[in-house]
């Protein structure tokens, strides 16, 4: 198995494949830069059917590959927050501006009926995601869906645009989500890294220590993403050779991959740095 993810510049996109094929995608960011697109990726490597696409945040950056993706492969299922409508969705972008791939996922989401296609399998692979419910947030940072991801037991936590807001209200509601904070190995942070993704609480009350954390983010657009020496305080650090890391950004490390072809754990590798490999 595989688990590659993608430097899409300020946004998130993240590949699952399975050994027998199956494919999982958490959110569908683009890098327009180089340029690259989910969809396009897919196609080039035959692949013409993507079995589950998970979407943790109602914003563009996290689908703005969402039509090319649809042209290129078929989607057959589609997991997010389903408290928010279409309509409801673009309600929510009314003071901001939808973008255009934001409008085609709210035309899109009643066509999506996960029952219409049998439960895709990912063998040694288990999920589960945690929501707050519109109308008790109206944003779409806390609305975010939380993506607990565990391969081969390795557990991975994809938390969406969450703010701290959203973080405490959904800690506090859901034991299940507790415990899945609470075992965390690898941590992908919130809002890119922003400081308004960041939840003390979680390290210092409830004892997340993960290995490592992973910042999916391009150049400091923004102050508020300075957060590298917070998260590796808060991290356990592994090793790439004699050289220990604690904070990985695809800003500075490119695409991110954890790799378990063979093995009875992860392990994990820069692609810029393909000749360090630590075990996970």
């Amino acid at each position: 198995m595989l688990l590659q993810i993608f430097d899409v510049e300020h946004g998130a996109c993240a590949l699952l494949t399975c050994d027998n094929g199956n494919r999982l995608m958490i959110d569908c960011g683009h890098n327009a830069t180089m340029p690259w697109r989910p969809g396009q990726h897919l196609a080039r490597l035959g692949v013409t059917k993507l079995d589950m696409l998970m979407i943790t945040n109602y914003d563009e950056d996290h689908v703005s590959g969402l039509r090319d993706l649809e042209v290129n492969v078929r989607v057959d299922w589609l997991v997010r927050n389903t408290s928010v409508s279409g309509s409801t969705l673009l309600s929510l972008k009314s003071d901001t501006g939808a973008g255009s791939n934001i409008k085609h996922l709210a035309s899109r989401i009643p066509a999506f009926v996960p029952s219409q296609n049998p439960r895709p399998g990912f063998p040694s692979v288990t999920w589960n995601v945690y929501n707050n419910v519109f109308p008790e947030f109206d944003d779409e940072n806390n609305l975010s869906m939380a993506v607990e991801l565990t391969i081969n037991g390795v557990k991975f936590l994809f938390p969406g645009d969450l703010e701290r807001k959203g973080w405490l209200h959904l800690l506090m509601k859901n034991e299940a989500f507790r415990s899945a904070v609470k075992a965390t190995d690898v941590l992908v942070a919130s809002h890119h890294g922003r400081d308004n993704g960041v939840c003390e609480e979680i390290f210092d009350i409830l004892g997340c220590s993960p290995k490592i954390v992973v910042i999916s983010d391009d150049c400091h657009q923004y102050d508020t993403q300075k957060t590298v020496q917070f998260y590796g305080s808060k991290a356990q650090g592994v090793k790439f050779g004699q050289k220990t890391r604690w904070v990985l950004t695809t800003r500075c490390d490119g695409e991110i991959q954890f790799d378990f072809s063979g093995r009875p754990y992860g392990w994990t590798h820069c692609s810029t740095h393909p000749h360090l490999q630590i075990a996970a």
